[in-house]
């Protein structure tokens, strides 16, 4: 009833409280490296300053500096779709209608060509329509414009007070049960920053190798590709299938043969091999404890249930739910069901036999 309760409660007030939670977010990856800066004679609030300082420009360069660049890229991808779509018609159609019986019968690329230049022609009007009505409506725009301000102000002051706040809630536990709940508490933070801090970390290096090597072995769309593979890398090898796939694929389009092909192909095993044997093993480690699959759940459950609050909330919770299972499995492994003795049929015949009076079997 109290999850339920709590659950109902959040979906009503998510609105108001992923400003909240993207403040949290930033804070929680932040505070290490106050942390750090303390340990080095620096004071608390100066500490605070400096990465709140370093986050703050972060967070405002990468649109400056990626919007542009995927916006060309994105202008790349358009002026080239009808070629995409005459390479499919003209090569991969023909290949699987002779190797699987998948024929061009089965789509209508004039019409999916046709559509798509339509509707994306369409964006623009729609971009402008829809911030005209976001600038009609007086309400929502001060409400945009209110949590863009909340924001960093309460990253600043969870980055202040993140010590004292934790203080405080362990300062209100039980005594009893303060040492669990302590240790489960520090088990989740270990899941969920070892995830966040290094998954983040190998995403954001594995970007960059991509985007490089595509760009230097000439692709057009080596940003958009590149970034696109980086970012779903969080699944194991399937940065590496999206960006071959893709990347191949505009890469037949551009030269019209497969000399480019074997570049892109080199760029992502290279990209592979850093990953499985520098990246990983150094920003994440080996031991995480949220299994691709979980996370992947995770994100689109969370999603469904509360949109994008939601999304922000998918992984605290399952970094919890995760050491929360872990610690009733060691319970359960020490507990008298699972360790209970129990005799295997001779050894129970056995000493039958030998407890009858005669020594004899029935």
């Amino acid at each position: 009833m109290l999850v339920a309760a709590s659950g109902f409660l959040l979906y009503l007030l998510a609105p108001v409280l992923t400003p909240f939670l993207v403040a949290a977010l930033l804070a929680y990856i932040g505070h290490p490296f106050v942390v750090r800066l303390e340990r080095r004679g620096i004071s608390r609030n100066s500490s605070t300053l400096l990465v709140f300082t370093l986050i703050s420009l972060v967070a405002l360069l990468l649109p400056v500096v990626i919007i542009p660049l995927m916006e060309r890229q994105v202008g790349v991808f358009v002026n080239n779709w009808p070629a995409y779509v005459d390479w499919v018609q003209r090569v991969a159609l023909p290949w699987l209608q002779e190797h699987v019986g998948f024929g061009e019968h089965t789509l209508n690329l004039d019409l999916l060509k046709q559509a798509f230049v339509d509707h994306w022609r369409q964006v623009g009007g729609t971009a402008v329509s829809l911030m005209a009505v976001v600038s009609k409506s007086g309400l929502a725009l001060l409400e945009w414009v209110g949590n863009l301000v909340l924001i960093p102000v309460v990253t600043f002051y969870l980055l202040r007070d993140w010590g004292d706040l934790v203080t405080y809630l362990r300062e209100l536990l039980p005594r009893a049960s303060e040492p669990l709940v302590t240790r489960l508490v520090s088990e989740c933070d270990e899941v969920l920053g070892t995830f966040m801090r290094g998954q983040l970390s190998v995403m954001l290096a594995l970007s960059i190798i991509y985007t490089a090597g595509l760009w230097m072995v000439g692709l057009d769309l080596a940003f958009l590709i590149g970034i696109l593979a980086g970012v779903v890398s969080f699944v194991p090898y399937l940065g590496l299938i999206v960006g071959i796939v893709v990347a191949g694929i505009a890469s037949i389009v551009q030269v019209h043969d497969f000399s480019l092909l074997l570049l892109v192909i080199a760029v992502f095993g290279v990209g592979q091999l850093l990953e499985g044997f520098v990246l990983t093993p150094w920003l994440v480690g080996e031991r995480i404890g949220l299994h691709p699959v979980m996370v992947i759940f995770s994100v689109m459950a969370g999603g469904q249930l509360f949109g994008f609050f939601g999304i922000l909330l998918a992984l605290p919770v399952s970094a919890v739910l995760v050491v929360l299972l872990r610690h009733a499995h060691d319970r359960y492994l020490d507990s008298g069901i699972y360790g209970a003795d129990v005799e295997t049929a001779p050894e129970a015949e056995e000493k039958r036999v030998s407890d009858h009076p005669s020594g004899k079997r029935e």
